[in-house]
């Protein structure tokens, strides 16, 4: 049973269905077209109607950054599991006890001493985790390097230990700093390079290295060649946001995340106009300030979800939020603005602000609303 938007208190988090599902096509069919499998990682959305949306799509398995997002799946029939955080030895009796109920869960490492608890453990538990090693592409945060000493020593300890090594995975995360088509193309195609290279150099040492990950949502949408992977990971593409606007990956018409907010109060000297949506709904993310275009805490659209021009959440208090006008010159605040009307704000980052709320609230075509539960915690 639907509801409507007129129906819902404030704040909360609207997906758009139509766009959602506009992105997951887009996405699927550039794999599909470079040859290559999606394996979504569900850390955006952490929420099941989105997820089987993607797997009806076409997508293979999921990445997750949490092993409860990791029992979450596999307890909805979805065997196929990366955990693509690198593993601490104190969550390896979790990953066994997901392996043992039947999940295909593979695990990551960048380290000598990890994979050494892994082999160990292991060993004691009578287990063959699978296990990916993480290839650093761009310098952006964890993995090794090719020409790394390490890589092979990794594969080493995994090897003699009786752990199968399931292949290499990186992220090009610095894709996130750059808005471009060359740039995005340039180091999307560094990520595939420095990947593939870290597989062949541990098949040329003598090891199985079957699969290629790699994946970020710029990449995977600007990545020309894909030869030699063997599999994609993007998140944030099903819903995208300001970030990867300001990026050039999406179009203002295909972010499917907003929060619906409600005017409350006016600072009429000032120009502000005040919300119920404060960093309580939003997040604290202010990704886009490092960007060309600075959209504060997120782009205010009409209750409908029409762009407006010029308003932006410039402040946040805990649950208070404040608009302004780029130009506000002759502008009644209070008379286009009154209180008790309602207001869509656009995120800088989907998976920050999704992660304020424990439902999403899906905008249907005809307008029906309907409440989807999201996961919360690790």
């Amino acid at each position: 049973m639907s509801a409507s938007l007129a129906t819902l208190d404030t704040p909360v988090a609207l997906v758009d269905v139509p766009r959602m599902q506009h992105n997951i096509q887009r996405m699927q069919q550039r794999m599909d077209a470079l040859g290559v499998r999606l394996r979504p990682h569900i850390k955006t959305s952490k929420c099941l109607p989105v997820i089987q949306a993607q797997l009806a799509a076409g997508a293979s398995g999921v990445t997750v950054s949490t092993l409860k997002e990791a029992q979450y799946c596999f307890a909805e029939g979805i065997r196929d599991v990366f955990y693509a955080v690198a593993i601490a030895p104190s969550k390896l009796p979790q990953a066994l006890l997901l392996r043992r109920q039947g999940c295909q869960l593979s695990l990551l490492t960048d380290s000598l001493a990890a994979a050494q608890a892994i082999v160990a453990f292991g060993q004691q538990h009578n287990e063959r985790f699978d296990v990916w090693i993480e290839i650093d592409c761009d310098g952006h945060r964890s993995g090794l390097h090719v020409e790394d000493d390490s890589l092979v020593a990794v594969a080493r300890i995994l090897n003699e230990g009786g752990m199968p090594l399931r292949g290499v995975m990186t992220h090009a995360g610095s894709s996130y700093e750059l808005d471009t088509p060359e740039a995005l193309q340039a180091l999307a195609e560094q990520e595939r390079a420095l990947c593939v290279s870290a597989a062949q150099r541990l098949r040329e040492a003598g090891f199985a290295c079957p699969e290629v990950s790699i994946g970020s949502t710029p990449t995977a949408l600007s990545a020309m060649n894909l030869e030699g992977v063997t599999e994609v990971r993007a998140g944030v593409y099903v819903f995208f946001d300001l970030v990867m606007h300001n990026i050039g990956v999406c179009q203002a018409d295909e972010l499917a995340l907003s929060v619906l907010t409600t005017v409350i109060g006016h600072q009429k000297d000032k120009g502000w106009i005040i919300t119920d949506a404060g960093w309580m709904a939003m997040s604290r993310d202010r990704g886009t300030q490092r960007q060309q275009r600075d959209f504060g805490y997120g782009q205010v659209c009409t209750e409908a979800g029409d762009w407006i021009e010029g308003a932006l959440l410039t402040g946040a208090n805990q649950e208070h939020g404040i608009i302004a006008l780029e130009t506000a010159e002759g502008v009644d605040i209070t008379a286009r603005f009154p209180i008790g009307s309602r207001l869509r704000i656009l995120p800088n980052h989907a998976c920050a602000t999704g992660a304020q709320f424990p439902d999403y609230h899906a905008v249907d075509a005809e307008g029906g609303v309907h409440t989807w539960s999201r996961l919360h915690g690790w």
